[in-house]
């Protein structure tokens, strides 16, 4: 609150224009796409960053919206499985497999139909941050 520049470089959120704290979660990290690492998610004050909450809202839009990783879709190039969704962007790419041959190409959302609905959003297998460690950050 008394100010200062966050990692983006710009002012801190607390200090230029949010007047109201909200709370953070874990959740929104993963939601977003993000590394669990704590030190990218944490602010300067320690605690998880307040931008996690004010951009939380256009990522549930476009959740909404968008086929989730490993749907199967129909587009103009023919029938193929989601393999990224690119929440920001709003592109989706889709793995197309002919025999031994694999293509990927990148579609906007209108342009695809859902004929299966496919796996959760955001997996994190690869997260090696420990839960108590980011459970702190919450805190």
């Amino acid at each position: 609150m008394m100010g200062g520049l966050g990692i983006c470089g710009r002012e801190l959120c607390c200090s230029s224009y949010l007047s109201d704290f909200h709370p953070v979660s874990i959740r929104m990290a993963k939601e977003q796409g993000l590394s669990l690492n704590p030190t990218k998610i944490s602010g300067t004050c320690g605690r998880l960053m307040c931008c996690l909450k004010y951009e939380q809202g256009v990522y549930e839009d476009a959740m909404k919206r968008l086929p989730k990783p490993g749907a199967l879709v129909q587009t103009p190039a023919g029938t193929g499985s989601v393999t990224e969704v690119n929440f920001l962007k709003e592109m989706v790419k889709v793995k197309f497999e002919n025999g031994n041959e694999v293509e990927i190409k990148t579609f906007r959302p209108e342009e695809i139909k859902v004929i299966r609905e496919g796996r959760a959003r955001h997996p994190r297998e690869d997260a090696d941050s420990s839960l108590a460690e980011l459970k702190a950050l919450e805190d």
